[in-house]
């Protein structure tokens, strides 16, 4: 029996661009045709890739298997065509060329609450979207009682569902999808929705899933999700899948590339100074034991390399300070070359410190670099939002688990003893 779980054979899917017109007579039909036929043929009978200028590829030649139980993270940029290959693997898009073998029963959580009726109650949705998923009604029956308590909606499940709010309709269906127990899971930013409680009770249950050695396709712009479930990559851009990567190396990707195409070159960025100078910070590195690179493991090293040029006429012992700041801008980190290590130094032409951290205690998460020059207590320059740095999940203490950024911005070493 083949390992893969899913076979994706050059795939590719194309969707045509402005060619659909609406006619009401024979005559507009005719006339319509008349302006370009070749276009107007080619669009109902060609070939879509002839036709290049008016078609648009969601995916272009996409082969690659899933063994089973193997979670693959599918990540990318907004239209890179990770949503249109899960649509492709649900069946609820038809690829233009090339096919999709799937080898078990799927579980597609791509729109949550398809196929809900909104005129009938909970209890009533649950057999109807049991029944849709591939569920049977003893099936159903058996697991009645785990579905209604996972989504805690119990107090109204006899209530039509029309009348719930967002999150209480999200967290029923995804409750009656999660317990289909499929060989096979395919999830497209399902965790996105609800509140922060029920998005934890999400991976808590993507968890049980994956412990089970159930194949899991899961598509999320989440960094710390992909890290903390997936153990294999595949990075899209542009419709067309990269190899398999590690965890580590996919994230790594996709950062890299965000960083690459969203951020300003640092001497454009907005800055603040005590007095009207030109922009003395001009470039920013951050290095890792992997290289130059804008993600690092929790309990890692890394090395900020910090430019600044046109500063000789700027008088006094400077210093310099890295600070670090949570995505609620919340401060959790210093690196200051005075309190560290007693340093000063003198304006110049052109300088590079760097500042070596061997060992960063952050939690997983998102975090930005703020870049401050000082004389003494009084500040020259400061930019904020200089750089990104990604905190990437680790078994750091072997216990497969590690704080949330909720529950704390450090990761402290301990023991405990009785």
């Amino acid at each position: 029996m083949s390992q893969a779980a899913i076979s994706i054979e050059n795939i590719s899917k194309a969707y045509k661009i402005g060619l659909e017109t609406k006619h009401d007579s024979f005559k507009s039909v005719a006339l319509d045709f008349l302006k370009n036929p070749r276009k107007r043929f080619q669009s109902r009978f060609g070939d879509a890739e002839e036709d290049a200028e008016d078609t648009y590829w969601a995916l272009k030649d996409v082969s690659f298997e899933v063994n089973r139980g193997e979670v693959v993270g599918l990540i990318g940029r907004n239209g890179a065509g990770k949503s249109t290959l899960l649509k492709v693997l649900s069946r609820i898009v038809e690829p233009t060329s090339g096919r999709a073998v799937m080898r078990g029963r799927v579980s597609s959580l791509l729109e949550v609450g398809t196929g809900f009726h909104p005129e009938l109650t909970g209890r009533e949705n649950i057999y109807l979207n049991g029944a849709i998923l591939g569920m049977k009604r003893d099936e159903i029956k058996r697991k009645f009682d785990q579905i209604v308590e996972f989504s805690e909606v119990g107090k109204f499940l006899d209530t039509q569902v029309k009348r719930y709010s967002s999150g209480m309709y999200v967290r029923l269906a995804f409750s009656v999808a999660a317990h289909l127990d499929p060989e096979i899971m395919i999830v497209d930013e399902v965790l996105a929705v609800g509140d922060q409680a029920f998005q934890q009770k999400c991976l808590g249950k993507m968890g049980d899933v994956m412990r089970q050695g159930r194949t899991i396709v899961f598509v999320s712009h989440s960094m710390d999700n992909i890290a903390a479930l997936c153990n294999t990559v595949i990075h899209m851009k542009k419709g067309r899948p990269s190899p398999k990567l590690t965890m580590e190396e996919g994230v790594r990707s996709y950062l890299d590339e965000a960083s690459a195409s969203d951020n300003l070159p640092l001497d454009q960025k907005p800055r603040t100074q005590a007095v009207k100078h030109d922009p003395i910070f001009y470039r920013l590195a951050t290095r890792t034991e992997a290289g130059e690179s804008v993600t690092v493991p929790v309990g890692g090293s890394v090395t900020f390399d910090v430019s600044m040029r046109g500063f000789s006429d700027v008088p006094g012992n400077l210093t310099l300070g890295i600070g670090l700041s949570n995505v609620r801008g919340q401060r959790v980190a210093l690196f200051h070359s005075e309190y560290h290590q007693g340093k000063t130094f003198r304006g110049a032409d052109d300088m590079t410190l760097s500042c070596i951290v061997p060992n960063l205690p952050l939690a997983p998460g998102s975090y930005s670099i703020d870049l401050v020059l000082a004389d003494g207590f009084n500040m020259i320059e400061r930019v904020e939002r200089a750089g990104a740095l990604e905190v990437l999940f680790t078994d750091y203490f072997g216990t497969g688990k590690l704080p949330t950024g909720k529950q704390s911005n450090l990761i402290l070493p301990c023991s405990f003893s009785n």
